[in-house]
């Protein structure tokens, strides 16, 4: 005989089916939410003060005080972790159109060279201070990264390499994002009493500043020459990045297999940072005819979606576990006073 079915279990179990809230507005309002933090974010950078760290680390900020005031959206965590993990890596893709290899390769083949010293020193110096003061290593390594290559977007690249926790990769950001702007202004202060040419400031800049826009920052006061230099510099180090990850993928294998696990996955989306830097150096523009306002508006996007990318590493931090982030911060600092000593008497 069949079982007959209850008419009053059935309604509940249809009333609770109905209280349970689909998958798809809690992704999409997860989405959202970083959205509008980044929105945030973006309005915050436009004060006073706060424009010189940044809208990413403005937008990180906002994320780790509504983590600690009102703790983990954890209904909203499938499209938090969207943001962290996807558009971040869409953000990485799109940051290649900032690169322009044929730039680098007609005029800036001889500051690639001092660029390969600059990652080189940085990280290792970072590590080897750290060591010294016995800090957390997976913390100095990144933040060692995102000084020698080219901030956020460096530590958010190799990261999944390196198996970063996301807490780690948002601490890290957020350090490089203070650090390179107290630095940036430090720079624009010094500058007239530097006994160097504003074409040799600018190229000192675009080698030892952390982020594009700390480059800029510090660069802008020197001159057009000064910044064209500058971002030269730069561009020479975040192409390195490619590469840069090639061997720390190639090392973690080597690690993993030594320690009985393997499992690195490629970077994938490398390949797409390094597609769009050669469409975006080779064809658009070339080929595609576009504005400089749609170059504009294109560099916003990418930034502000790596902002929602950062509300989401962001809302993962526990204020209580930075800590753990204060001797890796002062490697890095010093580090990060090394590099510009060394590199000013180097031009």
């Amino acid at each position: 005989m069949g079982t007959q079915s209850n008419p009053e279990v059935d309604v509940a179990q249809k009333q609770a089916a109905a209280t349970v809230p689909s998958p798809l507005p809690l992704w999409l309002g997860g989405i959202a939410f970083t959205f509008l933090i980044a929105l945030l974010g973006y309005g915050l950078s436009l004060v006073p003060v706060f424009d010189r760290v940044g809208p990413l680390a403005c937008a990180i900020f906002i994320a780790v005080a509504y983590r600690q005031i009102f703790g983990y959206p954890e209904a909203l965590r499938p499209g938090i972790q969207f943001s962290a993990k996807q558009l971040l890596r869409l953000a990485i893709i799109l940051y290649g159109l900032k690169l322009n290899v044929d730039v680098i390769f007609a005029q800036g083949l001889g500051l690639l060279l001092y660029d390969v010293g600059v990652i080189l020193f940085s990280i290792l110096a970072t590590l080897l201070i750290a060591k010294a003061l016995k800090a957390d290593f997976k913390l100095s390594l990144l933040l060692g990264i995102g000084t020698g290559v080219c901030g956020a977007a460096a530590i958010a690249a190799v990261s999944p390499i390196v198996r970063a926790k996301d807490d780690e990769t948002a601490i890290s950001v957020g350090i490089i994002a203070l650090v390179g702007t107290i630095f940036a202004v430090m720079y624009t202060i010094l500058m007239p009493f530097l006994p160097v040419s504003p074409v040799d400031y600018g190229i000192w800049s675009g080698m030892t500043l952390h982020e594009l826009a700390h480059v800029a920052l510090a660069a802008a006061p020197a001159g057009e020459d000064a910044l064209a230099m500058a971002l030269l510099a730069k561009l020479g180090r975040v192409l390195l990045l490619v590469p840069l990850c090639l061997v720390l993928v190639y090392l973690m294998k080597r690690k993993g297999s030594a320690d009985g696990d393997a499992k690195i996955s490629f970077p994938y989306f490398l390949l797409g940072f390094l597609g769009m830097s050669l469409f975006g150096s080779y064809v658009l523009g070339t080929y595609i005819p576009v504005s400089e306002s749609f170059l504009t508006s294109t560099a916003t996007a990418t930034t502000f979606i790596l902002a929602m990318a950062m509300v989401g590493l962001g809302l993962n931090i526990n204020l209580r576990d930075l800590r753990k982030a204060s001797r890796p911060l002062i490697a890095m600092s010093i580090t990060s006073v090394l590099l510009s000593f060394v590199s000013l008497l180097l031009i």
